[in-house]
């Protein structure tokens, strides 16, 4: 036992590996060396009761989403439909009252073949909250027009345009004359504006727009014209007051036409005023006589010359008390910037235009040239249709010397505006030469104290 010899074990990797590989020799780890006990069942889940508060809201939210996505589906056919071509095969013009309600409208269009679906119609302009914002007026739809595109000509208000155009020159009777014989315009006038309150131009209206309403306008554009031409006059002018200035130019407009004369003819009239000068304007006649109703019809009279009325500048001194027509910008602007000259006389040339002269002898001159081209037009020529206004002695022997037959030159009577006429016809000279009235004359004719004349009786 004692002589036995000890056997040493030596370890080495082989010999663990083979250990580990042979199942009786390989070494057990702690947690087999133990064998656990067997771990219970899970406890069976239990079943929640349905129908509860998050149960609602889940059907809740399905729900808005599948309304959701019909309601883009839906719109998006809408959208088609809505911007599909229209039944229209031509331009239609279309009139829509005034107080129309969207179905009413939508009826309307209807009838007009602009759309065929106004349910549609009233759908899409309440889904657009354009309800009540649809405008009346007159309208015109394009051939094809879609219920998107008749909304948008609606609510934006594209009515069509009418023009009324008012000529310079016309007295306060004939533009409100004008304005009734405008069919498209409605309603009464309050009352005949004062003469010169109007300006003369063209004016943009929609259908249902009343007379009254053009009258304010055309009131308002002249107040806002007379106040910048009144503030750039020139310091020269002797005017005391845009009232004057105003019956000035309406002088001014009534005798010449021609844009290129007006300031030279004003400067004529002013010239005058400065020299206490009577301005002798023959329309300052016809309007004494007729009280801006229109025209004579016929030649002045010699004895008409002569007739004392609030207006005729070959009776009274300086300006007549009110204006004798509505005169345009450029009359305006020609008063409050005359052209600087010492013309004191203007008469026809016979080319539509004037022939000024700064003395009495060169006027008499052009007079004779004039009258021998009257002369000359008499024996050729038919009378004008407008030869109406002028000086006409009427069989009166004390015709002015060097006359044929004793006629005048035309003048501008407001016969010639109520037709439109705007070209340069010939205008009237000193109608009192010759006569008891001429102030270069007569010398016992006193210039420089104001006459009485009676009130203006109503023709």
């Amino acid at each position: 036992m004692f002589g036995r010899k000890k056997q040493t074990l030596i370890s080495t990797p082989e010999a663990h590996q083979q250990d580990a590989q042979h199942p009786r020799l390989a070494p057990k780890s702690p947690s087999e060396a133990i064998k656990p006990m067997a771990a219970p069942p899970p406890p069976p889940r239990l079943r929640r009761r349905r129908g509860g508060p998050l149960s609602i809201m889940s059907g809740l939210l399905t729900l808005l989403i599948a309304l959701a996505i019909a309601a883009v589906f839906g719109f998006g056919m809408v959208e088609r439909e809505v911007t599909a071509d229209g039944p229209l095969q031509n331009d239609k013009v279309v009139l829509i009252p005034k107080n129309t309600g969207t179905g009413e409208i939508a009826n309307i269009l209807k009838q007009e073949g602009v759309i065929n679906q106004p349910f549609l119609f009233e759908a899409y302009a309440l889904l657009n909250r354009q309800r009540g914002q649809l405008k009346a007026g007159e309208f015109q739809f394009k051939a094809g027009t879609s219920i998107a595109e008749a909304i948008d000509t609606l609510v934006q208000g594209k009515a069509i345009l009418h023009s009324l155009t008012v000529p310079e020159g016309l007295t306060s009777d004939q533009i409100v004359a004008r304005l009734y014989e405008n069919e498209i315009l409605s309603g009464e006038i309050n009352e005949t504006p004062r003469e010169g309150t109007l300006l003369p131009d063209t004016y943009k209206f929609e259908r249902g727009t009343t007379r009254q309403q053009i009258v304010n306008t055309m009131q308002a554009a002249q107040r806002q014209a007379l106040a910048q031409i009144w503030q750039r006059r020139s310091p020269e002018v002797p005017i005391k007051s845009a009232q004057e200035l105003v019956i000035l130019a309406s002088i001014v407009e009534k005798e010449t036409g021609r844009a290129d004369e007006r300031t030279r003819v004003a400067g004529v009239f002013i010239n005058r005023l400065m020299k206490r000068m009577k301005l002798q304007s023959d329309p300052t006649i016809v309007y004494g006589l007729v009280g801006g109703k229109g025209t004579l019809g016929r030649g002045i009279m010699r004895n008409e010359i002569e007739s004392a009325t609030p207006y005729n500048t070959y009776v009274i001194e300086g300006l007549p008390p009110g204006p004798i027509a509505n005169p345009g910008r450029a009359a305006l602007e020609a008063v409050a910037n005359p052209s600087r000259t010492k013309d004191l006389y203007f008469v026809a040339d016979g080319s539509g235009g004037h022939a000024f002269a700064e003395t009495y002898e060169q006027h008499q001159r052009n007079v004779a040239r004039w009258r021998q081209i009257e002369k000359t037009r008499a024996t050729t020529d038919t009378p004008p249709a407008d030869s109406v206004d002028r000086f006409d002695p009427d069989g009166d022997p004390a015709v002015a010397p060097g006359t044929s037959g004793g006629l005048a030159p035309e003048l501008r009577g407001s016969a010639d505006v109520a037709r439109g006429g705007r070209q340069g016809r010939a205008r009237g000279f000193d109608a009192s030469e010759g006569t008891d009235k001429d102030p270069l004359k007569n010398k016992t004719y006193d210039l420089n104290s104001p006459k009485n004349v009676p009130v203006l009786s109503q023709p």
